[in-house]
């Protein structure tokens, strides 16, 4: 089986890689990671770079496709970039196609949403809705051969679920012991739903400004 992580340049780590920790344990599972070309992919904090080996054209049929979200995906979504071509060409034949965070609207733009319930970061519900999409508050959505996760640290989620599917929830909860993923936050404040509208309001400034301060030193504003 193989699962393949799409990259672009300005990804956001945690995206890509609690899905990467989770299926890489996976028994006869190959994790691959690939991108338009073959190139070192940088975050959008442009600290980890990833040397990717296999372009998009490589692996026109993975079983697994997993697009990680980050301040450039809204971006490339909108430009028709070559990842979106790759989801479109690629999610007939997948077993699954899936989404962490706002690789959501990559897979809106492929047409592999439209009117189908979602999850992506809760600041980008309204962008999501304008593909077609009815983005929900589930942290994990499962349709017919499509799975989303919300912001980025539910990516993990998302592949222990689809792990469930694939081969067993006995695997899958071995693997989440063996990550000793359990969660145990110092607040309860994951979801607007459980803060204050102020600090609501101030994350998803910060979110914009980092957005745009991203775009522009990756010269794509």
């Amino acid at each position: 089986m193989i699962v393949a992580l799409g990259l672009f340049q300005g990804f956001t780590a945690l995206d890509a890689i609690g899905p990467y920790q989770v299926f890489t344990t996976v028994p006869n599972v190959e994790v691959v990671l690939c991108a338009a070309e073959k190139d070192t992919v940088a975050d959008d904090h442009g600290l980890l770079r990833l040397q990717v080996d296999k372009t998009f054209a490589e692996l026109p049929r993975p079983d697994v496709l997993v697009v990680p979200g980050g301040p450039a995906s809204l971006t490339l979504a909108k430009e028709n970039a070559p990842i979106v071509e790759w989801v479109r060409e690629a999610h007939p034949h997948t077993t699954w196609t899936t989404s962490v965070c706002t690789g959501a609207h990559i897979l809106a733009a492929a047409g592999v949403l439209a009117g189908l319930p979602a999850a992506t970061h809760w600041n980008f519900h309204k962008e999501l809705a304008e593909y077609g999409a009815q983005p929900t508050d589930q942290r994990v959505v499962l349709g017919d051969r499509i799975a989303t996760g919300a912001g980025s640290s539910a990516g993990i989620d998302l592949a222990l679920t689809l792990v469930a599917e694939l081969v067993a929830p006995e695997v899958a909860q071995g693997i989440q012991l063996a990550l000793e993923y359990d969660p145990q936050p110092p607040f309860d404040s994951g979801t607007p739903s459980k803060v204050e509208q102020p600090l609501v309001e101030a994350v998803s400034f910060m979110m914009g400004a980092f957005e745009k301060d991203y775009l522009e030193r990756a010269g794509r504003s």
